[in-house]
């Protein structure tokens, strides 16, 4: 995991934008290419910008596959650091939307 802080982890998750990605990211059981996200309905380079900042505060992981980059959520490495966050963030969200 990217060494970070609970400060920058709360403030990439404080975006709709990002929150909706770690959401569909949290209901994939398989890696999604930053494509797949898509029906956010934001530039592909805000897309970019938005992954940038999940892959910089520890939030996801993004492995290179071929001319894709494939993202899952660092479920372990932030349940690992702080826990219970993510599912409290993800159950908060859940019943915003």
């Amino acid at each position: 995991m990217v060494e970070t802080n609970l400060t920058e982890v709360l403030a990439a998750l404080a975006d709709p934008v990002r929150l909706a990605i770690v959401r569909g990211l949290a209901e994939q059981t398989e890696a999604q290419a930053c494509g797949t996200f898509s029906y956010l309905g934001v530039s592909p380079s805000t897309l970019s910008h938005h992954f940038k900042v999940l892959r910089e505060a520890g939030v996801i992981e993004t492995e290179p596959y071929g001319h894709q980059r494939l993202n899952t959520l660092a479920r372990a490495s932030l349940d690992a650091k702080y826990p219970g966050l993510l599912d409290s963030v993800l159950s908060a969200s859940a019943v915003r939307a």
